[in-house]
């Protein structure tokens, strides 16, 4: 089976579809298709993140998005954040390409888009923030290597941020990103998703 939106190339018959969603008080137009995760909406795990996450504390540089999908996280940042750079990766094909429609249909311009495979792509180390809606499905060592790598990738105080259901690993996500970085704190808690955030120290 190959059509999982966590894969390389997702085997699926195209259909795309075409929507909007708010966010940041702007309208945004998707493109979605099959292969993808939430292709109907924005999901509520991505939503709860964007209205946690607080960009004007960070140090200065530049944004990831680390596992973009079709692109709703990493297009809201670089709208909210237009003097930063915003990565936004992915390893699936697909959604890689429909990000790059997405951002154009919005005319994003202060983004860069790649393939890489958690962080195996990934050359920076120095962002001032890494964004994560893991994929879950993945399993627990995908969704452990992209927490525990992120602090190799942040400026001094940087922050990784990340959604989780607490049914999903909440809780030992929280352990993992305490031992990595010595602190991790619950910023939100919405229907049982947790927005976790820790902060690179010096």
């Amino acid at each position: 089976m190959t059509n999982y939106y966590y894969t390389h190339n997702p085997d699926v018959v195209h259909d795309e579809k075409q929507w909007n969603f708010e966010i940041f008080n702007h309208d945004f137009k998707f493109t979605t298709d099959n292969g993808v995760f939430s292709k109907r909406t924005l999901d509520y795990g991505s939503r709860t993140l964007l209205a946690a996450f607080e960009p004007t504390d960070l140090p200065a540089g530049a944004i990831l998005d680390l596992g973009t999908g079709y692109g709703p996280i990493g297009m809201a940042l670089a709208y909210q954040s237009p003097d930063r750079q915003v990565d936004m990766v992915d390893v699936n094909e697909l959604a890689l390409s429909l990000a790059r429609k997405n951002t154009a249909l919005n005319q994003i311009s202060n983004v860069n888009i790649f393939t890489s495979d958690c962080y195996d792509q990934v050359t920076t180390t120095n962002y001032a923030a890494i964004v994560t809606n893991p994929p879950v499905r993945a399993g627990k060592a995908v969704v452990d290597a992209m927490l525990s790598g992120a602090i190799d990738h942040l400026t001094i105080g940087g922050t990784l941020t990340v959604v989780l259901q607490k049914k999903q690993g909440a809780p030992s996500a929280k352990k993992l990103m305490t031992t990595t970085f010595g602190n991790c704190t619950i910023i939100k808690k919405d229907k049982g998703y947790y927005i976790l955030q820790s902060v690179k120290e010096g």
